[in-house]
């Protein structure tokens, strides 16, 4: 079935395979095709085509739609999915690759997300990066090449390519990065900076954040879960109004015109918003990292510098701006941590596992009851606890202790006392 008339949908473009480092074994073509309806995500990316194991397994799992995505194989698909999610599934040809190399007498380390309309392109830019590095090692391979020339070897071996900086702020490998990027796309991309027609922006930033960049607003911001285990996907998404097509979906992206706006993590939850040192518990405000002088208080060693602060350093706007024109967004939270957040429990408990398929079921999928269900149907499906962390969330009503130095920000959504007074005001009734 083509899809040829536009509609709005979901993507998350992207993820990781099995193959790649630190990821579940479970990242395979059934179980994505499979949390992509649980979620509510109609375009999801393959990631890791450069790996050769992971894109043959994906030619003998899927089959081309013929608009340049790919569709799982019906002898693969499984029974067990929701009445309330089945939906149709497609995936776009998506990889991360990392380059390490060394620009202007500093180390660079950049990650990139390229997209391909078929496994054909995949075979030839794979064929042309495996004379530059070991694609076997990582579904997300680390080549010493200058990003810049990642960028010209894309396009040379696919024109139909889309070449996107990813999470463009995260502090050891980005663009954008404190530690080992660049303070412009043109310094690193050179004359090669207008074929850039977006950016992702990361877990631990948002849109509002990008827009205080002038030298941005020519750029589509995008979101993607980066996920590396299938209930990860969709913790960051992109909202599209546009036909189900490669073609549409790269013109959306780079033009913006379809382009809807994007799902996101509340940034301060991304374990690199704030500054900070890991090793002594330390989590920083810029302001206080400058007032420490880049050193940790506790040990002195140098602190990670994160994204707020990086955003700040090269910010010409003020915090506030919003660019005419700028796409909106969404600040979600992932349904189960909101589950687990009522409980006073962890996210992996059966007791949170039992809930969630209880309101899917009952509600249909994760972006649906998050962004649309009405909130009675909520409280009968679940609880008046979940009710109101569901509104409270919707309207930003949240507290977190940001992330910093690779570890996650912390939620809280009730304080103690007062979910214990929102469940005691139930058992009255």
């Amino acid at each position: 079935m083509l899809y040829k008339l536009s509609m709005r949908f979901i993507a998350d473009l992207h993820i990781h395979s099995s193959y790649s480092r630190a990821t579940s074994k479970d990242m395979v073509p059934e179980a994505l095709w499979k949390w992509a309806q649980i979620k509510g995500i109609t375009v999801a990316g393959t990631g890791d085509f450069t790996h050769p194991a992971w894109l043959t397994e994906l030619n003998e799992k899927t089959e081309p739609t013929g608009d340049g995505l790919l569709r799982l194989k019906r002898e693969f698909e499984a029974d067990d999915i929701p009445a309330s999610c089945r939906a149709d599934v497609f995936f776009v040809l998506s990889s991360e690759i990392s380059t390490i190399y060394s620009k202007n007498g500093r180390t660079r380390k950049v990650h990139s997300v390229i997209f391909v309309p078929q496994i054909s392109d995949a075979l030839k830019l794979n064929l042309a990066l495996s004379k530059i590095g070991n694609l076997n090692a990582d579904g997300r391979p680390i080549l010493g090449l200058d990003a810049k020339e990642l960028l010209r070897i894309v396009l040379d071996a696919c024109p139909q390519a889309l070449f996107v900086p990813a999470h463009v702020w995260t502090p050891h490998f980005s663009v954008l990065g404190a530690v080992s990027g660049f303070d412009s796309l043109e310094e690193c991309f050179e004359d090669l900076t207008p074929r850039i027609r977006a950016i992702e922006t990361g877990l631990s930033s948002d849109p509002a954040m990008n827009w205080r960049l002038s030298a941005l607003d020519r750029l589509t911001l995008v979101s993607n879960s980066d996920a590396h285990s299938p209930a990860k996907m969709g913790r960051e998404a992109n909202i599209l109004d546009a036909d189900i097509s490669y073609e549409s979906i790269k013109k959306a992206i780079e033009t913006g015109d379809g382009f809807l706006g994007t799902i996101e993590f509340f940034p301060e939850e991304g374990k690199y918003h704030y500054d900070g040192h890991r090793a002594c518990g330390v989590n920083l405000a810029p302001g206080e990292t400058i007032k420490n002088d880049y050193l940790c208080p506790a040990c002195g060693k140098k602190v990670t510098v994160g994204v707020l602060h990086r955003v700040e350093k090269l910010a010409d706007r003020a915090h506030g701006f919003k660019p005419d024109g700028a796409k909106p967004f969404h600040s979600l939270i992932p349904l189960p941590e909101i589950i687990a957040e009522t409980h006073g429990t962890g996210v992996a408990s059966k007791k949170v596992e039992r809930e969630y398929l209880k309101l899917i079921y009952e509600l249909g999928n994760e972006f649906r009851i998050l962004m649309d269900a009405p909130l009675p149907d909520i409280e009968r499906a679940g609880s008046p606890l979940i009710r109101e962390a569901i509104s409270r969330v919707r309207d930003g009503k949240v507290n977190i202790v940001p992330g910093f130095d690779g570890e996650y920000g912390k939620i809280r959504i009730f304080e103690v006392e007062e979910r214990k007074q929102i469940k005691g005001q139930t058992m009255l009734f």
